[in-house]
C-alpha cells in the first residue's frame, strides 16, 4: 500500500488524503492510511501542506522522487521532476488529480483495465512545422492509456485537458489548433521542409491511433461551464483545420462535476464536431 502510495504520487505529483486514498487498489482504511502518510513523511520521502478549511496536499519530497524514479516500473522515463505541492499551479494539479480519479474509478466499476499509472501527466511533443506563429510544442495536460473489455475489447488513448473557467473560451479553443498542427504537421529543418522517408506524421512514431481529446470543464456553476462549452462547440467548428480536426478525430467536453456523479463512461461529453446530444467518451 505504501509503495502504491509512493507511486501515485510520483505519477500523479499532488493528491489530497482522500484522493490519494481512492486511488490505490482495494482503497485503506483512512485512518490507518494517514498513519502510513505521517510515517513515510518521518522517512523524508513525502511531504505535506495543511490549508485552512482544505484538506491536507501530499507530494513527494525530492528524495521521494529520486527514489521512485529508480523502480523498475519508471525506468527510463527519465520523469525525476520537482514535486512540490506549492505553487500557483497547485489547484489545477489538483483538478487533474480529481480527473484521473473519475476515470480510475468508473473503470474499476466497469472492469476496465486501467490503474493510476496508466495515466501521463504533462506529456510534451514538439510541433515543428514551420509556422511563423503559435506554440512550438504540444503539452497535454495528461494522456489516459485505457483498456475497454466489454462489450468488445479495445485500446483506446485519450488526450485530457483539464480547464478551470481561468481563461476565456477563446484560448480553450486555440488549443484545439495546436492539436490539429500536432495531427497534421510536417517537420522541418531549419527553413526547409523534411518529409519522414516512412511516410509517417510525427505523431505515428509514438502512437498507433491518434488519441482522443477530451476536455474537462470546473471552476465555475453549471449554467457558466456549459457556455463554455457551447463557446468551445462553435470556435471549433468555425475554424477551418479545428472543424476538420473533430471530423478525424474523436473530441470532446464534459463537466468534471458530472463525471464525478455519473461517471467518466456516461453519455456526458458534447462532441466537438457537429453532432447533436451527448455520449460516452468512448462512443465520441
Amino acid at each position: 500500500m505504501r509503495e502504491q502510495a509512493l507511486a501515485a504520487l510520483f505519477v500523479h505529483r499532488a493528491a489530497e488524503t482522500d484522493q490519494l486514498r481512492r486511488l490505490l487498489s482495494p482503497p485503506p482504511e483512512l485512518r490507518y492510511f494517514r498513519h502510513c502518510l505521517r510515517d513515510l513523511q518521518r522517512q523524508g520521502v513525502l511531504s505535506s501542506v495543511k490549508r485552512a478549511h482544505h484538506p491536507s496536499v501530499w507530494s513527494l519530497t525530492k528524495d521521494g522522487a529520486h527514489l521512485v524514479a529508480n523502480w523498475p516500473e519508471f525506468a527510463g522515463q527519465r520523469r525525476v521532476r520537482r514535486h512540490t505541492a506549492l505553487g500557483a499551479r497547485t489547484a489545477h494539479t489538483l483538478a487533474v488529480t480529481r480527473t484521473a480519479l473519475a476515470f480510475v474509478e468508473d473503470a474499476r466499476r466497469r472492469g476496465d483495465e486501467v490503474t493510476p499509472l496508466d495515466w501521463s501527466p504533462e506529456v510534451a511533443h514538439p510541433v515543428r512545422d514551420g509556422a511563423g506563429d503559435g506554440d512550438r510544442a504540444l503539452i497535454a495536460d495528461a494522456l489516459l492509456r485505457y483498456t475497454r473489455t466489454a462489450p468488445t475489447r479495445a485500446m483506446l488513448r485519450a488526450f485530457v485537458e483539464v480547464d478551470r473557467a481561468t481563461e476565456s473560451s477563446e484560448r480553450l479553443a486555440s488549443k484545439v489548433i495546436t492539436y490539429a498542427r500536432f495531427h497534421n504537421h510536417v517537420s522541418v529543418s531549419g527553413r526547409r521542409e523534411v518529409a519522414d522517408v516512412s511516410g509517417m506524421r510525427a505523431w505515428q512514431r509514438t502512437y498507433p491511433v491518434f488519441p482522443r481529446l477530451l476536455f474537462v470543464l470546473t471552476g465555475a456553476g453549471r449554467k457558466a461551464l456549459l457556455h463554455r462549452v457551447a463557446d468551445l462547440r462553435a470556435l471549433v467548428r468555425e475554424h477551418p483545420a479545428t472543424a476538420r480536426f473533430a471530423e478525424e478525430v474523436p473530441s470532446g467536453a464534459a463537466v468534471l462535476e458530472e463525471l464525478e456523479t455519473q461517471g467518466a463512461s456516461a453519455a456526458v461529453w458534447w462532441p466537438l464536431d457537429d453532432r447533436v446530444g451527448r455520449r460516452s467518451w468512448m462512443e465520441l
